[in-house]
């Protein structure tokens, strides 16, 4: 079976003055497909506006750079939450939330976006609804319907649907007002993966920290399970695979390195460098290791899982470490010599492996 793993980067699918939507093609990139998974990314100049829109599918959106307000909308609320973002936030996004995205500064707000398409209208691709613009929903409808759902006369219907001229991106004019955040409204949506507490830290190995459902609740309604992680220049990821039968898509953050995957029969099918930019999938149990170059590697991760669940199979936690001498030495053919050497390294090295 011929698996195409190589990494992508984006392409821009829309946009104007207020920024631009990208969006990563199944076409291009076919394990989104297998794995119903859906990738983008919003990035917004000085008042840029990504207008209000639901989508098929839940996600997890991470902040990769910048400062930036959003409103969500969650399903049967009464108000909208007005929530303050900056890099390194993690939000969990329902199916049926209402969303907008909003820049009112001068450095470019990034964020990025991972989900499951496995509910939506095409496997590996997001579908959006926007509800103002030239494409919004309300534009299909006869202006007799659209004004006595809104109890307006057919005149104000009209004037009120076609007003905005512009779709999807645009650029709010200078001395409109935009409404400000509120702190409360961040607590339950939002955790900042900077600033949250490392669930691995190795010293001049790396570090992660873990989105799940203990310090994200919300991420049980998405489905998914998330991790940043950072490893130190040449420092090593321990090969690892998901034993929980997860998809695991990366999106590389910051810094470059070599990343190799190994699947059925032994067979190496991805042997590449990455920078940022770049996204790949790891198969379900599909093993998978990286290492660093000399500035470092920064990745963000989701799981097709919401608490996922990993083996490693070198250092401490090792699977290896867990097995009797006998079934290592029976297994690999060797010396008992051998197999006391092999058993007697990384004793202290957990996860990540500082370089040499």
């Amino acid at each position: 079976m011929e698996i195409d793993l190589t990494p992508r980067l984006s392409k821009k699918s829309y946009g104007g003055d207020g920024g631009a939507y990208y969006a990563w093609c199944s076409e291009e990139l076919p394990m989104l497909r297998a794995a119903s998974i859906g990738a983008s990314k919003l990035a917004l100049e000085e008042r840029g506006l990504s207008l209000p829109s639901y989508s098929d599918s839940a996600k997890v959106a991470y902040v990769l750079q910048g400062i930036g307000t959003f409103g969500i909308v969650l399903p049967e609320a009464t108000k909208e939450k007005v929530i303050a973002i900056k890099k390194g936030d993690a939000i969990a996004l329902p199916f049926g939330v209402v969303t907008w995205w909003f820049n009112p500064n001068d450095t470019e707000l990034v964020v990025l976006f991972l989900g499951d398409t496995s509910k939506g209208h095409k496997a590996g691709q997001f579908t959006n609804f926007p509800i103002t613009g030239t494409n919004g929903i309300f534009t299909g409808f006869s202006t007799e319907f659209v004004s006595r759902a809104w109890d307006l006369t057919e005149d104000e219907a009209m004037n009120l649907v076609s007003s905005q001229t512009n779709s999807g991106i645009v650029k709010v004019k200078d001395g409109q007002a935009m409404p400000e955040p509120s702190p409360k409204d961040r607590e339950g949506i939002v955790l900042n993966c900077e600033e949250a507490p490392l669930d691995v830290d190795i010293k001049n190995g790396g570090c992660v920290v873990v989105l799940n459902t203990k310090n994200l609740p919300l991420v049980g309604q998405v489905g998914l399970g998330a991790d940043l992680v950072r490893i130190n220049g040449h420092a090593m990821c321990s090969p690892g695979f998901s034993c929980d039968s997860a998809y695991q898509v990366t999106y590389i953050v910051r810094g470059s390195g070599r990343v190799q995957v190994v699947g059925i029969d032994g067979k190496c099918v991805l042997k590449t460098h990455v920078k940022a930019g770049y996204l790949f999938i790891v198969p379900r149990f599909f093993v998978v290791s990286k290492i660093a170059d000399a500035d470092g590697m920064e990745w963000f991760s989701i799981i097709s899982t919401p608490n996922p669940v990993f083996t490693h199979l070198a250092g401490k936690t090792s699977v290896w470490k867990a097995m009797s001498s006998e079934v290592l030495q029976a297994a690999f053919d060797t010396t008992p010599e051998l197999e006391k050497l092999f058993r007697s390294k990384r004793t202290s090295d957990e996860i990540f492996f500082p370089p040499n």
